[in-house]
């Protein structure tokens, strides 16, 4: 009776005859009764044990069956095509031949596990052989005092270089060279770890160094703080007409408008002053007053150049021009003790005696004063003249409207002699103990007494005619 010979599905294999082999498949059937099967069954159990292995895969495979494929040293199975690697991996130095997409090849040199894509093998992992040791990042669990908390700590050499964290915590146990772990990316502090290269946003600056790497590496040091008072050894350039702004309060501005500079104090009625150390003391010899809109300068000050002032000047202490020898003022009048009670006011000269050389008003008298050395009478006016000397004493005299002038009597100086024939043409008054003789006449030729009356030819203009009654 023949046998039928089935797969595990149920699908016919062969039908083999009593006393028959069957070839078909990768190992020999044989039917009943066949003479010397016990070494062809014990040649199946060989194969089977050893799933074939050869450099040459089966020639007659079922769907399921396994081959050792020798050359590669891997056990393959057949897909009902062909013989595919059943997935084990290599453990090899070197990459396996004719791989198969999926295949995995531990790298015994670096400890590193590779899978082969189909075109090539990719690295799984470590990122690190075994010789660079633990390099890279790596998913770690720290405690802490409020619960444990994964980071990622970054290695490189087996060291641990920077951990990154969601949050900010200390950890309760040591951790070599991060006593506290912030909430972003924190740095080994042993290593004296630094960021390098172009960054755009940063929170935090280190400026315990002013030592700079390079021209384009900057210390901390070496930036001016915002938080702090700090000083600069370069020239600070503000590229900006906004300028520059000081003060809690904005209080200064220096601006620019095309090409035009403003200074201002925008403080309502605050004042701008510039001061300096005068002998240890600090003076401000300059003030813009802000409630009056005034200009203050104390002490000596001294202006280069034409100064125009509009609005009113006023000097606290003495005014001295001392490049010039005559002061020039182009108004109609000053105005000198503008403001203050009446006291004596004028013009000083200086001179070398007591107070000087001085004209002035003399507040007391109401009139004006001059002399000098402590020695001053009153200038007189046309007004202050009279003209009747004898009513009014001791005033300076004037003629009146007729061009007369009266006085009570008149002191001449000199003593003259008498006037002779020879003085007709002067017209000086006599002086005392000068006296006209009868026999002289004054201004005319000398003329005898006579009875009659002089007639048109007698004389000359202004001549003395005496005459005698009969």
């Amino acid at each position: 009776m023949a046998y039928t010979i089935n797969k595990t599905d149920g699908t016919v294999v062969a039908t083999i005859t009593d006393g028959t082999v069957d070839n078909t498949t990768s190992l020999t059937l044989f039917g009943k009764s066949y003479s010397g099967f016990g070494e062809l069954l014990n040649e199946n159990l060989v194969k089977l044990l050893e799933n074939s292995s050869s450099t040459s895969a089966p020639t007659a495979p079922l769907k399921g069956e396994l081959w050792f494929d020798a050359s590669t040293n891997q056990i393959k199975v057949y897909d009902g095509s062909s013989f595919k690697p059943t997935g084990g991996a290599k453990s090899q130095a070197t990459a396996p031949t004719s791989p198969s997409a999926g295949d995995l090849w531990h790298d015994t040199d670096d400890d590193q596990l590779y899978v082969y894509t189909g075109s090539e093998f990719l690295l799984v992992g470590p990122v690190y052989t075994s010789g660079q040791t633990l390099s890279g990042w790596k998913i770690e669990t720290l405690a802490s005092s409020g619960g444990n908390k994964v980071v990622s700590s970054m290695y490189v050499g087996n060291t641990r270089v920077a951990i990154l964290s969601k949050e900010t915590f200390t950890p309760t146990v040591t951790q070599t060279g991060f006593a506290e772990i912030k909430a972003g990316f924190t740095l080994n502090s042993t290593l004296g770890a630094v960021f390098e290269g172009t960054n755009t946003q940063a929170a935090n600056i280190d400026v315990s160094g002013t030592t700079n790497t390079s021209a384009t590496v900057i210390a901390g040091g070496n930036f001016l703080r915002a938080d702090a008072a700090d000083t600069t050894t370069g020239a600070l350039t503000i590229d900006a007409d906004g300028g520059l702004i000081l003060g809690d309060s904005q209080e200064l501005t220096v601006t620019v408008s095309s090409n035009n500079v403003t200074v201002a104090q925008t403080s309502q009625d605050k004042d701008l002053s510039f001061t300096v150390n005068d002998g240890g003391v600090t003076k401000t010899p300059l003030s813009f007053e802000g409630s009056t809109g005034n200009i203050t300068l104390t002490g000596v000050t001294q202006i280069t150049g034409n100064t125009t002032i509009t609005g009113n000047l006023t000097i606290t202490g003495e005014f001295e021009n001392s490049s010039s020898e005559i002061n020039i003022v182009n108004d109609a009048f000053l105005k000198l003790n503008t403001g203050n009670s009446e006291a004596d006011s004028g013009i000083i000269v200086e001179t070398s005696d007591t107070d000087d050389a001085r004209i002035f008003y003399d507040v007391s008298e109401n009139y004006w004063s001059a002399g000098e050395n402590q020695s001053y009478s009153q200038i007189i006016r046309l007004a202050d003249a009279v003209a009747d000397g004898n009513a009014n004493k001791e005033k300076v005299l004037k003629t009146t409207a007729a061009g007369l002038l009266t006085v009570t009597n008149i002191n001449l100086a000199a003593v003259g002699s008498a006037i002779t024939t020879s003085d007709t043409s002067s017209t000086s008054v006599p002086t005392i103990g000068q006296v006209a003789t009868f026999g002289d006449q004054w201004g005319g030729s000398e003329k005898t007494v006579s009875t009659s009356n002089p007639t048109g030819g007698d004389g000359s203009d202004g001549d003395f005619w005496f005459v005698r009654e009969a």
